[in-house]
């Protein structure tokens, strides 16, 4: 089988759109509101910042350059760099899979609530209405006893819908649907946030969130929370920047379009807090209780508590439509980034076609999420799975991965040579020091914290066995499997890979 060319983004604008949605998903509109609330308020605002700039982007540089670098997915990429570093690429990859097939089930709630918010089906109990009557959630977590046809078929299309965008390639389908959905999503998003701010009750919310608890700069676990959102935020640590970056041509600038794409991130995540503590505020107004006292995030902002906002407001069904759209779009253009890092990877190991690579591997996710997350025990398999696979898989590869680079292979020193090569804001003595000292530092310390808590009680009260069965289990096998797959015999198109070549983004312009 020949290897096919290297595909590449059409244009800088193309290959923004895709990172920055990538970035923008979920969990900037219902985990970044509820993580400012609790750590100070507008004090967090300042260690979100310092972390974004000693973290998020120095890290977005260092994926971006690996990637256009080598112009390969995360495991090739590494493998080039180190051939025992290619685990490190297959484990991110690995990563991804997992993350993918429940992240589309998430995806299928929210396609479902656009139309359920037209009609408010969710009448005067929507928590009783998401656990109950759309997702017949089991009493207990334990094994599949039935299929969900309510999740099942729009889980369906989604899948449909993402295979179809990725077989169309770099420039025809990713770039060309990230030009279309990120716009609507800033229109969609924008209105949403406009009609939330005339609420009554939308000051008493922003005041809640935005009031800056000055002493909670003191407390460690607020810098850490920092640390931690932007990095969840950005999408770096499990290979989608690298394989996005892959595509860039040998002159893209790179250390200004991870500004662009960072900025962007956090500027989106501050909208979704203004929008988000507004709509609270007139929620706790209306109830009469304090702010705090509606304050949520996750599953239970978006799909109990928005709904409760939408049965009380004026023209509610379609606040309610914008709202279930806006998280369609966002997890629509995030999954697409997720699965292509799975699609890249098993075209660079076998020299498939991409739409051989799509519907072959990307078929393989998909049935897998159809096969164990619309069911009664969905959620549970959900929740601890991205638990898990969220604290163990992505922070933890993406921390030995650092490692590896910056100590064991030294090779920041070239890195960024290459990164300033071509762009024009260039790089320093602290961009070294961020990868080499700061970020390491931090993310093991959110590892130390987060294992500790684990063995200070299970997770959410779920048994033991559950958890091993279903999370531990999880983030083990995405490093085990990592790991045999980079110890296959490594071919592309027939033939060995040559390590010794010259990385192609570094040779000689004819």
């Amino acid at each position: 089988m020949a290897k096919q060319p290297r595909e590449q983004w059409a244009t800088r604008t193309g290959f923004l759109l895709a990172a920055i949605g990538s970035a923008v998903g979920l969990g900037n509109i219902w985990r970044f509101p509820a993580i400012a609330y609790e750590n100070g308020g507008g004090a967090f605002l300042l260690p979100y910042l310092i972390a974004l700039l000693t973290a998020g982007i120095p890290l977005l540089i260092m994926e971006y350059t690996i990637g256009r670098r080598y112009r390969m997915s995360p495991p090739a990429a590494l493998r080039r760099m180190a051939r025992p570093a290619e685990a490190l690429g297959w484990w991110q990859v690995m990563v991804s899979f997992v993350i993918a097939t429940y992240y589309a089930v998430i995806l299928s709630w929210a396609v479902r609530y656009v139309g359920f918010s037209v009609g408010q089906q969710w009448g005067d109990d929507p928590e009783g209405f998401l656990f109950g009557t759309f997702l017949k959630v089991a009493e207990r977590p334990g094994g599949i006893s039935s299929y969900v046809p309510g999740v099942l078929w729009p889980l369906i299309a989604v899948w449909v819908v993402v295979l179809v965008v990725l077989a169309f390639g770099i420039r025809r389908g990713i770039e060309r649907a990230n030009r279309i959905f990120i716009p609507m999503l800033v229109l969609f998003f924008g209105a949403l946030v406009v009609r939330s701010l005339t609420l009554d009750g939308a000051a008493r919310g922003l005041d809640a969130l935005f009031s800056p608890d000055w002493s909670e700069l003191a407390n460690g676990s607020v810098w850490v929370a920092a640390y931690g959102q932007i990095f969840f935020s950005l999408s770096i640590g499990f290979g989608i920047m690298v394989t996005y970056a892959s595509y860039l041509g040998r002159r893209a600038d790179l250390s200004g379009s991870a500004m662009v794409a960072g900025f962007a991130n956090s500027s989106f995540e501050i909208l979704a807090g203004i929008g988000v503590f507004a709509t609270l505020g007139f929620m706790a107004a209306g109830a009469g209780v304090p702010v705090g006292e509606v304050a949520t995030s996750g599953l239970g902002l978006a799909f109990v508590a928005f709904p409760t906002v939408i049965s009380e407001m004026p023209l509610g069904g379609l606040f309610g439509v914008l709202f279930f759209l806006s998280l369609v779009i966002a997890g629509f253009t995030s999954l697409i980034s997720i699965v292509q890092v799975v699609v890249s990877a098993v075209q660079d190991r076998t020299g498939m076609r991409r739409r051989t690579a799509v519907f072959g591997v990307g078929g393989l996710v998909a049935l897998v999420s159809i096969l164990l997350f619309p069911t009664d025990d969905g959620l549970y398999l959900l929740d601890v799975s991205d638990h898990f696979i969220n604290q163990y898989g992505i922070a933890l590869a993406a921390l030995v991965a650092l490692v590896v680079i910056a100590w064991v292979l030294r090779a920041l020193p070239a890195l960024q040579q290459h990164a300033d090569a071509t762009s024009a804001v260039r790089l320093g003595h602290w961009w070294r020091i961020c990868l080499g000292v700061i970020t390491p530092l931090v993310l093991g310390w959110m590892m130390v914290d987060s294992v500790r808590k684990e063995f200070d009680e299970n997770y959410e009260g779920y048994s033991t066995g559950f958890l091993l069965a279903t999370g531990w289990s999880v983030a083990l096998a995405a490093l085990v499997i990592g790991v045999v797959l980079s110890l296959v015999p490594w071919k592309a198109g027939g033939e060995d890979i040559d390590l010794d070549m010259e990385a192609p983004a570094d040779r000689k312009e004819p």
